[in-house]
């Protein structure tokens, strides 16, 4: 076969191709348990920092085996389902399978999600002495440009907020991804989901929330020059903690004695 010939040139690039290919695939197969434990890693990091256990020098998987407990919740019941390991279990995929999600009404998608999981993983943060610490839970929405996902997390009273951290994010760099900023979330604890009525009254406010603003409990600054992200935390927030969300679960645990949560 002639090297000038036009058959030459489609055989070796064909040959090219699939030397490729099984390098790739080679690479793809090797490296997974690898990328596995490091998305395992990043997301454990992510739930102590929202929790406010993350220390410098930390062993981040000896504090999750002896004091974190991951359970997967019934969206619909706020019940644990019992029958749902969570070593299997990837909500965001579970998203995305028919049977394991549902479609989200456009009136009531308020955070643009359009499709959510039945079932959610939570996460029990208990102190040294056992007791119940603090409540981690994954919620997600969009805001101006993408889909935000992140953590909040709450005392044991299911109300008072410990932080709030988002991990992924495709927003404006300089006003929309300040959602990242640890200044900004500096203003997240302490404030309260629930107002008197159990109905979620956190929001994002335009400006900043000083001793003169009504119901400042419930308010957090708002983004400067990103309104749209800003709306969007606020919509996130409304839908995971009402009862399309997390509400029921929150009421279970504020029903039942510590030591009982687990």
């Amino acid at each position: 076969m002639s090297r000038d010939g036009v058959p030459y040139v489609v055989v070796m690039a064909l040959a090219v191709c699939l030397v490729c290919s099984v390098v790739v695939s080679a690479a793809a197969v090797y490296l997974k348990p690898l990328q596995t434990l490091n998305k395992q890693a990043d997301r454990r990091k992510n739930i102590l920092e929202v929790a406010g256990l993350m220390e410098p020098g930390i062993d981040i998987n000896k504090i999750f085996n002896e004091r974190i407990q991951s359970r997967v919740v019934d969206l619909s019941t706020g019940e644990y389902a019992e029958d749902i390991d969570t070593e299997d279990f990837d909500q965001r995929q579970a998203s995305r399978e028919p049977e394991m999600s549902i479609k989200i009404p456009r009136n009531e998608d308020i955070a643009g999600i359009k499709q959510r999981a039945k079932f959610a993983e939570v996460y029990l943060i208990n102190n040294e002495q056992g007791d119940l610490q603090s409540i981690v839970l994954p919620v997600h929405g969009y805001g101006l440009w993408s889909t935000m996902y992140g953590f909040i997390a709450l005392e044991p009273d299911a109300n008072t907020i410990v932080g709030l951290k988002f991990y992924e994010q495709g927003e404006t760099p300089g006003l929309g991804a300040e959602v990242e900023n640890p200044k900004w979330r500096a203003h997240w604890p302490g404030k309260l989901v629930y107002g008197p009525e159990g109905e979620p009254q956190i929001e994002v406010i335009k400006g900043s929330v000083d001793a003169n603003t009504a119901n400042k409990e419930y308010k957090v600054d708002g983004l400067s020059g990103a309104t749209l992200t800003s709306r969007g935390v606020s919509n996130m927030l409304e839908y995971w903690m009402s009862k399309r969300g997390f509400q029921q679960f929150l009421e279970r645990i504020r029903q039942q004695p510590l030591a009982q949560q687990s």
